[in-house]
């Protein structure tokens, strides 16, 4: 379940950010990448994690405008919780593998944003696809 949950939890985040429309899908998931960023504050990385936060949201700002950006941030975001659940807290204390759960929700979300978010329900998602 380690594995299996978080892509189910990906494939329901592009579901439901599948229901808002563009431009609003844009800027919500640019402004949600930038607020997940500040996920790990406390998470044993000290001054770091503040570095983290200012580059993320750096990439986040950029996203507004491309969603390669989310994408991006999103990866990011992949990266530091590998991080963490190598050498850190886990997102969830009370969850050991939970940042590596993260790592694999992140990604999956992230290939949605690198491919331009299609939403699922209007056909662009099997336009992209074929």
């Amino acid at each position: 379940m380690d594995f299996v949950g978080p892509l189910i939890g990906a494939l329901g985040f592009v579901l439901l950010m599948s229901l808002i429309r563009e431009p609003a899908r844009q800027r919500f998931n640019a402004v949600f990448v930038g607020g997940a960023a500040g996920a790990y504050v406390a998470g044993g990385f000290g001054v770091w994690e503040l570095t983290y936060v200012v580059v993320g949201a750096y990439v986040a700002y950029l996203g507004l405008k491309s969603y390669r950006f989310i994408g991006i941030a999103w990866l990011m975001h992949t990266g530091w919780d590998l991080l963490h659940h190598f050498y850190g807290n886990p997102i969830w204390p009370f969850m050991e593998t939970s940042s590596l759960g993260c790592a694999i929700l992140d990604a999956a979300i992230a290939l949605w944003f690198l491919m331009e978010a299609p939403s699922v329900f209007d056909g662009s998602l099997r336009r992209r696809l074929s």
